[in-house]
């Protein structure tokens, strides 16, 4: 059975989504990702647009505007289950951890 897309979030990926909890072009949802992580992780161009591509082909995301070459987004339900399941897995992972290194 191939595996589903989408299947487990990368980094960026995680915080794209998280970004698009409210609407946001390209150049926000970069500005976004390093306030929410405190500056840990930056999405360059290439990366976003192509991420956003893949979101948007997927139903995870939605276009909401577009004035020239400036173009909007926001989250999508799909996206928001997709950005909970993946939220719950990695507090999953971080618990079991806590029980192997803190003994």
């Amino acid at each position: 059975m191939p595996r589903e897309q989408l299947q487990t979030l990368t980094e960026p990926m995680y915080y794209i989504l998280l970004a698009l909890k409210e609407e946001c072009c390209g150049v926000d949802i970069m500005k976004r990702i390093e306030v929410i992580s405190h500056g840990r992780i930056t999405v360059g161009p290439g990366t976003l647009y192509a991420l956003l591509d893949k979101f948007q082909k997927a139903g995870l995301i939605i276009e909401t505007r577009v004035e020239g070459r400036k173009r909007s987004y926001i989250i999508s339900e799909k996206g928001y289950e997709v950005l909970k399941k993946e939220y719950y897995r990695l507090i999953t992972m971080v618990e079991e951890g806590k029980t192997i290194l803190e003994r």
